[in-house]
């Protein structure tokens, strides 16, 4: 398989670990680095290999760019996103996709239009870790009730920068609580949940200076219960549980960590306990060759992350931080 050419549009913190990780791809190479200030992209660029720079604009009009991973924040994704699409590049976009239910459906309809795949980087999808979750959940089926409980939070410190910004779709929902959400969509789908009848139904959440910085909800189907918990100012842990009828599984990391995918689950069926451990991998490294494979193969989405669940975490997310701020009123 021919070489994807890769280039990163923002040299910002998590740009910095895709760009460590993509010579670890099997299918990437990293080519360009863009920015709006492009002495900033030459440095970065100069730091990691990349053999050019320049601007969004300039980079997108380039022909040896084959895929972006958007990196900026949360609230330029959708603008850039489409216009690398209509530019005629692969789209790898830092989660959220965008941080609102419309411009997530604007981003995937500009996919359409373009016949190029978009991939929501939510990491933890994309491991052998996932992939082992899913498989029990979908051969455990019919397993209902089931019930998830996960969460993701860390102190952030500072109340500087965007975390702490409204008018950058600052906050802990649309910074990490897409994690929890997302862990439990994909849950769902693996159980045999129609997605279209998950919906949030309690929510509530702190908010301070126009933020949410801890947030709780719950998640119901018919037959499924998610309780999801986010934070940027208090340290949660990233466990997770899911709780059927006939037993259970208890993930004591559910994401890993920025370099590595989980590695350990717990599984209790049948009146025993398995332990299971997987190959740990590189998730920037894998969510690149998941747009490749995409791109190589004209699909315009990935397994590990497909448009419906997608298009749910966007709902999610978008109900959650809309009755969370209202409360707040």
């Amino acid at each position: 398989m021919q070489k994807t050419r890769w280039a990163i549009l923002g040299p910002g913190a998590i740009a910095e670990s895709f760009a460590k990780w993509l010579p670890s791809s099997e299918h990437g190479e990293l080519r360009a680095i863009a920015s709006r200030d492009p002495e900033r992209a030459a440095v970065f660029a100069a730091r990691y290999g990349a053999e050019i720079s320049g601007t969004y604009a300039e980079i997108l009009a380039r022909d040896d760019v084959d895929a972006v991973y958007v990196a900026t924040v949360h609230t330029t994704h959708a603008e850039l996103a489409i216009a690398a699409l209509e530019a005629g590049k692969a789209v790898l976009c830092e989660k959220p996709l965008a941080p609102s239910a419309a411009e997530t459906e604007r981003v995937l309809a500009a996919a359409e239009r373009a016949g190029l795949p978009v991939v929501e980087a939510y990491k933890h999808r994309f491991s052998p870790f996932a992939r082992a979750v899913d498989r029990r959940l979908e051969a455990s089926q019919p397993a209902t009730p089931l019930k998830v409980r996960t969460q993701f939070g860390f102190t952030a410190g500072s109340a500087d920068g965007r975390l702490f910004d409204p008018e950058l779709a600052g906050g802990a929902i649309f910074d990490v609580g897409g994690y929890p959400v997302s862990f439990a969509v994909a849950a769902a789908a693996s159980a045999g949940i129609a997605l279209e009848h998950l919906n949030l139904t309690q929510a509530h959440g702190r908010v301070e200076a126009g933020v949410d910085v801890y947030s709780s909800a719950q998640l119901e189907a018919e037959g499924f219960t998610a309780y999801v918990d986010c934070s940027i100012d208090t340290q949660l842990s990233k466990r997770a549980d899911i709780v059927g009828e006939g037993g259970w599984i208890t993930l004591e990391s559910a994401y890993g960590d920025r370099d590595l995918s989980p590695q350990t689950l717990d599984h209790f069926h049948d009146g025993q306990r398995d332990t299971i451990e997987v190959d740990q991998v590189h998730p920037f490294a894998e969510e690149a060759d998941a747009l490749s494979r995409a791109l190589r193969d004209g699909r315009l989405e990935s397994s590990a992350m497909p448009w419906e669940q997608t298009r749910t975490v966007a709902r999610l997310l978008d109900a959650w931080h809309a009755t969370v701020l209202a409360g707040a009123n």
